[in-house]
């Protein structure tokens, strides 16, 4: 297959382009360099079925490839928050081009969407059935709606003109590559452990989140993409459900870092609660998470240990 990568400089995108060569495919890594680093993706670069272009998916552009994995936009609330009306402009018209190409030349295309598109949950866990309760005007709307509107385009492109799509709803995912600066819960610790920073926690550290590490995300985008019976949604991410407390307790056993816990108060519309039902997963992709919170901590950390 040749296959288009959105986001491909990104953390998670480089991680899939690297699986998709892996598995003997041509790989078009497409990024604006905005969140991805070509640092990311330089190891691959000399490999032959490799090739890197430098776009904005806002702006259309002519292709021919066989699948589509469409994950740009920024995913942490400090990049996407940094620009809000370029970061709608990159769900919505991003996916609208992607769309409109994977139409042209009858790709097929996976669109990264988010747990995010559940808001702040009245349901818990959140099944692929819950419409979610998600502030339009709030400081995180720029994403939470942006991702839901590119939901509603690849519905409507798909019962419309029959374009062959593919939805995953990614729950919080860790890993290598993270940017240190991307203002995300794992990063932010692992960092600030390093340096011997107070680790922050926003609220009284009893919200929760679920984390599953890169290379099971990266399985299950694979196994959506190759199976033919359903199109999505799908939650793709780890059900094991930790307090944000509780996870700073485990970088600092995991780093020895001696640093002690801050409090500050929580954002705005900042969800409490966040676990996948991930029954859809395992019975139509045949996948769950393999990697443990205590063994990608570890791999993340000595990830960030040649960085800091």
């Amino acid at each position: 297959m040749r296959c288009l990568v959105t986001g491909g400089a990104g953390f998670l995108g480089s991680h899939l382009c690297e699986r998709l060569l892996n598995d003997g495919h041509e790989v078009l890594c497409l990024d604006n360099y905005f969140t991805g680093r070509l640092q990311n993706i330089a190891h691959l670069r000399d490999n032959r079925n490799f090739e890197l272009i430098r776009h904005d998916v806002t702006e259309p552009i002519l292709l021919e490839v066989d699948r589509i994995f469409n994950l740009a936009c920024p995913a942490s609330p400090v990049h996407y928050q940094f620009n809000p009306v370029k970061t709608i402009k990159t769900s919505v018209m991003g996916a609208i081009n992607m769309l409109g190409l994977a139409k042209r030349v009858h790709a097929r295309i996976l669109q990264a969407s988010t747990s995010e598109v559940y808001g702040d949950p009245a349901v818990h866990p959140q099944k692929e059935d819950y419409w979610g309760n998600v502030n339009p005007i709030g400081i995180r709307s720029c994403y939470d709606e942006g991702k839901r509107v590119a939901e509603t385009l690849f519905m409507d492109y798909h019962r419309q003109n029959k374009v062959d799509i593919r939805i995953v709803r990614i729950f919080n995912t860790y890993g290598p590559r993270m940017l240190m600066n991307d203002g995300r819960v794992v990063s932010n610790f692992i960092v600030q452990a390093l340096k011997g920073e107070d680790l922050t926690i926003y609220g009284d550290g009893s919200q929760t989140r679920s984390f599953c590490y890169v290379d099971d995300m990266v399985e299950a985008f694979v196994r959506m993409m190759d199976q033919d019976e359903i199109i999505g949604p799908v939650n793709v991410g780890n059900p094991g459900e930790f307090t944000m407390l509780e996870l700073a307790h485990a970088v600092l056993d995991q780093t020895g870092s001696k640093s002690k816990i801050v409090y500050q108060p929580l954002p705005g519309d900042d969800p409490k609660m966040r676990r996948p039902d991930i029954s859809l997963a395992k019975k139509a992709l045949g996948w769950e998470p393999k990697v443990n919170l205590f063994d990608g901590l570890q791999k993340t950390i000595e990830y960030f240990k040649t960085i800091v």
